[in-house]
């Protein structure tokens, strides 16, 4: 199975969406299976590629034993103005960025907090843009994505990349200070 059309439309979009365009409504992402691309404006971390893909993600996830209710639209939304809790997509750039990760509510759940997760919002209206592609079996073409292209943001799938274990060390230190904080209000 060759995915080399949606892969192109992924690596030339004709256009990126901003989180204004995409928050807005009705906004222009489908309610449909598929694949995401983001792009940066600005390096997240010294050393990553500026305007290049840098990461893909897939609605809905494969679960073998339920339906989810997930598609591109839910997903790509939720990324730009959800919090780290919901979005691996999110939590990544937001360590990159020396943001404080925090255990909220029960404890169990960590996000950036009120502030860092407005932070982060902000820094990705102003700096990521995503394309996307329909695909009923998004998790075929993402892992084809993963294991032939170079996504230094995507962690799952991905040991194969050189930035792989610096990402890893980040979000494990992050994760490891957060349950030394006390839980956040």
């Amino acid at each position: 199975m060759t995915f080399e059309t949606e892969r192109e439309a992924l690596l030339e979009p004709g256009r990126l969406w901003s989180a204004g365009e995409v928050l807005g409504k009705p906004g222009p992402v489908p309610a449909v299976p598929g694949v995401y691309g983001w792009r940066f404006g600005a390096a997240p971390y010294d050393g990553l590629a500026v305007g290049e893909l840098l990461y893909v993600g897939i609605a809905p996830r494969r679960m073998a034993n339920r339906t989810s209710r997930q598609h591109l639209r839910s997903r790509v939304r939720y990324h730009f103005w959800g919090n780290a809790e919901g979005s691996t997509l999110r939590i990544t750039p937001g360590c990159l960025l020396g943001l404080e990760l925090r255990r909220v509510g029960s404890g169990r759940r960590v996000t950036f907090g009120v502030r860092g997760e407005a932070e982060l919002s902000a820094w990705m209206a102003e700096h990521a843009g995503v394309c996307w592609v329909a695909h009923p079996k998004p998790w075929l073409l993402e892992s084809a994505l993963i294991s032939g292209l170079d996504l230094p943001l995507n962690l799952d799938q991905n040991k194969h990349n050189a930035f792989h274990p610096t990402l890893k060390a980040l979000r494990a230190a992050a994760r490891q200070r957060a349950r030394e904080l006390p839980v956040s209000g």
